[in-house]
């Protein structure tokens, strides 16, 4: 709220709101609540209850009862120090949970909570598992108190879908509009949570870091990373010493192999605040970058110890322990990851990682059907679940899991290379050819000639495939460039000799052969495939 109000114009002296008026009861507990205050800010939360009892006033109540959660929550804490054993979620409770929602009940009832009542109640039975009571109350919580964005964010982290969204009877008021940008991130939903963001900077929040920084996370999730970059680097111009968020930069960083910019990031988090969690992510994925992966998941549990229920570590974690071969840690940390948060595609898509390392193909299709499912656009979720479908040999779905991926817009350029081959297992010639020429077009129409092992592959395929067409031209064409590739080399040479031969026997030339197969009209105006090489002009990309 702090950070909202300083990006806005500041108010003159005669518009800003009186102070809250005292009741008797707030006067009369007055001494009790800020004794109780100080002890609670120096986390002594026992002590701070103890002092509260008896207390009428809601301020005084509420800090009462959250003093005894903390508590509560503190000593839990504590008999968990070793927070990255094996999952005993069901071992080590919060002992005052119990006690505290028979209490809070009754009030409620009685209606006798106040905004931060009902915020403390919804959170104790989200504690507690009861989730659809947890959301009730949350929502009754930004009703009667709007302006209180923890009772929104843990909202968020209750709803795992759009329609969830729609059955919410939300308050009406300017908060919503954070709210329901920051949870269409959340969802996946980029394009309206950008369009929410735009909005609110128009309604006069332009000078927002928490904006400024939620569009940059926002253009991460869809993978847009120049983007992401540049906003992050004017965040940073903007609000030098700021850690949220951070840890996401440093993603991006690593992504992009920034060596340079994320040791600069890592040293500077350093000197601002060594102890804060974002700190350890970004400096553990400074070393994975570096691949020196023990010291990076030595970091990221370094973070966890900070704070257990942070997901980004516990997803980075298992990466690194993928990196170290050591599996069962890393079904360990994603399973964590997946238990802070339903959400994290990542840790389910990491899952189904380490199943197929373990050759379990079953496991596997499970894990990547739900990364998929949170990322539906994401041709690596298609991809990895083509494969699996491969495998367990159910080819009918492979095929479509590829074509969506390439549909989708295919970040590593395999799903066409893969495809080809499913057509090649099952004969189906004419289709492998399309897909070898798609796919040629594609990685020669980005314009820098990527090393692609599967380039060769495409080429001598092409070549084989033109030569039982009998289009001589197409063939030669082909098998010259094969002549590029170390790997079939020989083979390119082997077809452009036995070409040349069948030429000076006076073969058949090529316009005697109808067209073999045809093309989708989107493709190519002209459906021989003799005219379908030609986009390649591949004079143009001789070696």
């Amino acid at each position: 709220a702090a950070e909202l109000a300083f990006a806005l114009e500041p108010l003159p002296l005669s518009e800003l709101p009186p102070p809250p008026v005292l009741t008797e009861e707030d006067a009369r507990d007055l001494d009790a609540y800020t004794l109780a205050k100080s002890y609670f800010d120096l986390k002594e939360y026992d002590r701070a209850a103890y002092f509260l009892r008896g207390c009428k006033s809601q301020k005084a109540y509420f800090l009462y009862m959250y003093s005894r959660y903390l508590s509560g929550e503190k000593k839990k804490d504590d008999e968990t120090v070793d927070s990255l054993g094996p999952l005993e979620k069901g071992q080590v409770k919060n002992e005052a949970l119990r006690e505290l929602r028979v209490e809070l009940s009754k009030k409620h009832k009685a209606q006798e909570l106040d905004g931060f009542g009902l915020y403390l109640y919804g959170v104790v039975l989200r504690k507690l598992d009861l989730v659809k009571e947890a959301i009730d109350v949350f929502v009754e919580a930004a009703h009667v108190l709007p302006l209180h964005w923890g009772a929104w964010l843990e909202l968020c982290n209750l709803i795992t879908d759009k329609e969830m969204l729609k059955f919410l009877s939300l308050p009406d008021t300017w908060m919503k509009e954070f709210f329901l940008a920051h949870i269409y991130t959340e969802l996946q939903l980029i394009e309206e949570a950008l369009q929410k963001y735009q909005s609110l900077i128009d309604a006069g929040f332009s000078k927002s870091t928490y904006i400024i920084s939620q569009i940059a996370v926002a253009y991460h999730n869809i993978r847009d990373i120049d983007k992401a970059l540049s906003i992050f680097n004017e965040l940073r111009k903007q609000d030098p010493y700021r850690i949220e968020n951070m840890d996401t930069f440093s993603n991006l960083l690593y992504v992009r192999s920034m060596k340079p910019e994320l040791s600069y990031l890592a040293h500077n988090l350093c000197e601002i605040d060594k102890y804060r969690v974002e700190t350890c992510c970004v400096i553990g994925n400074y070393y994975s970058l570096r691949s020196q992966h023990e010291k990076a998941a030595l970091y990221f549990q370094r973070a966890l110890k900070l704070n257990p229920r942070y997901l980004g570590a516990w997803t980075l974690m298992g990466h690194e322990y993928m990196e170290m071969k050591n599996t069962s840690a890393a079904i360990q940390a994603y399973r964590h990851a997946i238990e802070v948060n339903k959400r994290d595609y990542r840790a389910w898509y990491g899952l189904g990682q380490t199943y197929e390392i373990l050759k379990m193909p079953f496991y596997c299709l499970y894990y990547y059907r739900r990364a998929h499912q949170l990322r539906p656009n994401d041709s690596r979720m298609l991809v990895a679940l083509g494969e699996c479908y491969e495998k367990l040999n159910q080819l009918v779905e492979a095929k479509k899991c590829y074509w969506r991926a390439y549909a989708v817009g295919d970040v590593e350029k395999m799903a066409l290379v893969k495809l080809a081959k499913l057509h090649e297992q099952l004969n189906e010639s004419e289709q492998a050819a399309q897909c070898y020429i798609k796919y040629i077009q594609d990685i020669y129409s980005c314009g820098e000639v990527v090393e692609h092992l599967e380039v060769s592959t495409a080429f001598r395929y092409l070549a084989q495939y033109y030569f039982k067409c009998k289009l001589w031209d197409e063939a030669s064409a082909c098998a010259q460039k094969c002549c590029a590739f170390n790997d079939t080399r020989e083979e390119g040479k082997a077809l452009l000799r036995q070409i040349l031969q069948l030429r000076n026997q006076g073969e058949t030339s090529s316009t005697d052969v109808a067209a073999p197969f045809f093309l989708p009209a989107s493709l190519s105006a002209n459906n021989t495939p003799t005219r379908r090489v030609s986009p390649l002009n591949l004079s143009s990309v001789t070696p």
